[in-house]
C-alpha cells in the first residue's frame, strides 16, 4: 500500500471513530410520546405511579395486568373488593373486554379509567361521551373536585402536553361528577371526573389521563393524582392493566404466534439449536472437495501419430521403412552400446547376446533390415512386416 493510500485510510478511520464517540455522547432527545406502560421512565410513561401503588400500602396488593381485560377476567380467578386501572390516552374497548369489566363491577369491585376518549362501546351503553380540544393547551388548567373532603392539599396546575377533555353529557340518573376544570364562568360544562354506579360496584372515569404520568407525579408531587385514587383506597387489590397502552410493545414478526407458545417456543429454539451444532460439526467432519485435475497430454505422441499417417496417406513406404531402421538402431547404439556401422556376422553375434534374444531371431531380423536398405523401392508388405519384427525383437 502506497503512502498516499494510507494516509486517506488514516483520516477516514478517524473521522468514522469521531462520527462514533459524538453519537456514544450525546444526550439522548426526550421522548414526549405518550405510553403509560408500567416500565417506561419517559415523561408520559407510568413508572413512578405503579411503583408508588406498590408501595402504597401494605395490606395492598397491586398485580400487573398483560393480558387483554377479557382473557384475564375470563380465566382468572380475581380477588373480591378489588379495583381495576386503565389509564391511557386513549382507551377504547372491544365488546368483550366491556361485558367483562361490567360482570366485574356488577360484583362489588370498582373499574378506574383515565383517558381522552373512552370508545363507542362505553358511549352507546353508559350514556357517556367526551368532547376534547385538538390544540395544546395555551394556558394552564386547574382541576377542582365537587366535594370538599377530597381536598388534601393544595390542587396543582396542569398545560404541557395536555389536550383539555371534558364530559360533554353522561346519564345523570346514575352517574355522580366528582371533579371539574376550574371556570368562573360554568362549572358543570367543564366536568372532568365522574362516577357510574353498576350494581354493586362503581366506574371511575377521569379525563387528565396526563396527571397519572411521571412528568406530572415529579412536577406535582402526585397530589391531585393521590386525591383522585383515594376513591378506590379501600380497595385491597388492584390490577394495572399493562396492556391496553400506547407504549406497550408488539412483537410484529411472523413469529409472533410461535414465539408466543411455549411449546412453540422451545421447539424453534431446540431446532435452532440443532441446526447451529450441526454446522459445527459437520464442518470440520466434512473434507474439502479435491478439484479433478486433468493429466497433461502427451502431444508427442500425437505429433508422431499426426506425421506417421501423412506418410502413410502418401503411401511413401520407403521414406516410413528407412526412418523405422533408423529409428531401431539407434535404440541398439543407446540401449546395447553396440555399433552399428556395419551389419556382419559380429553385430549379429553381440546383438544376441546383449538382448537375450536368440542368434537365428537376430539374424533373421538383421538380414531383412539389411535387405531392405539395399532396395530401392518398397511396398506396403515390406513395412508391415518389418514392423512386426521390430516390435517382436523389442518386446
Amino acid at each position: 500500500m502506497d503512502k498516499k493510500s494510507r494516509n486517506i485510510l488514516i483520516i477516514f478511520g478517524v473521522a468514522l471513530l469521531g462520527i462514533i464517540i459524538t453519537e456514544l455522547v450525546r444526550p439522548k432527545p426526550i421522548n414526549w410520546n405518550s405510553s403509560y406502560t408500567s416500565t417506561d421512565k419517559i415523561p408520559f410513561g407510568s413508572y413512578i405511579l405503579y411503583e408508588e401503588l406498590k408501595d402504597w400500602n401494605d395490606n395492598k396488593k397491586v398485580q400487573l395486568v398483560s393480558k387483554n381485560p377479557y382473557e384475564f377476567l375470563k380465566d382468572s380467578s380475581y380477588a373480591t373488593n378489588s379495583a381495576y386501572l386503565l389509564i391511557n390516552s386513549e382507551i377504547d374497548l372491544d365488546k368483550q373486554s366491556y361485558t367483562q369489566l361490567i360482570q366485574f363491577v356488577r360484583e362489588g369491585n370498582d373499574v378506574f379509567l383515565a383517558g381522552t376518549y373512552f370508545g363507542n362501546i362505553i358511549k352507546d351503553s353508559l350514556k357517556i361521551e367526551t368532547e376534547m380540544s385538538y390544540k395544546l393547551t395555551e394556558e394552564e388548567i386547574t382541576p377542582a373536585f365537587f366535594s370538599s373532603s377530597s381536598y388534601r392539599d393544595s390542587i396543582p396546575k396542569y398545560k404541557k402536553g395536555i389536550y383539555k377533555t371534558i364530559f360533554r353529557s353522561f346519564d345523570t340518573t346514575k352517574t355522580k361528577a366528582l371533579g371539574y376544570y376550574k371556570n368562573e364562568e360554568e362549572k358543570i360544562s367543564q366536568v372532568n371526573f365522574i362516577k357510574v354506579k353498576e350494581g354493586e360496584g362503581h366506574i371511575y372515569f377521569n379525563t387528565l389521563p396526563e396527571a397519572f404520568s411521571n412528568y406530572y407525579m415529579l412536577k406535582n408531587q402526585g397530589t391531585y393524582t393521590a386525591n383522585v385514587l383515594s376513591y378506590i383506597n379501600d380497595r385491597t387489590t388492584l390490577y394495572w392493566d399493562d396492556y391496553l397502552k400506547d407504549g406497550r410493545r408488539v412483537v410484529n414478526s411472523p413469529m409472533r404466534f410461535v414465539l408466543n407458545q411455549p411449546a412453540l417456543q422451545w421447539a424453534y429454539y431446540i431446532c435452532l439449536l440443532s441446526l447451529l451444532v450441526f454446522v459445527i460439526f459437520r464442518g470440520k467432519r466434512e473434507q474439502r472437495i479435491i478439484p479433478v485435475i486433468k493429466p497433461l497430454e502427451n502431444t508427442s505422441i500425437e505429433f508422431t501419430k499426426t506425421i506417421s499417417n501423412l506418410y502413410f496417406q502418401h503411401k511413401d513406404y520407403g521414406n516410413i521403412i528407412n526412418k523405422k531402421i533408423t529409428y531401431f538402431l539407434e535404440k541398439v547404439r543407446r540401449q546395447y552400446y553396440i555399433n552399428t556401422n556395419e551389419l556382419n556376422a559380429k553385430f549379429i553375434d553381440t546383438l544376441a547376446i546383449k538382448s537375450g534374444h536368440s542368434l537365428e531371431e537376430t539374424k533373421k531380423l538383421i538380414e531383412f533390415i539389411v535387405i531392405l536398405k539395399g532396395r530401392t523401392m518398397h511396398n506396403e508388405k515390406d513395412l508391415i512386416e518389418l514392423n512386426k519384427k521390430i516390435e517382436a525383437f523389442t518386446l
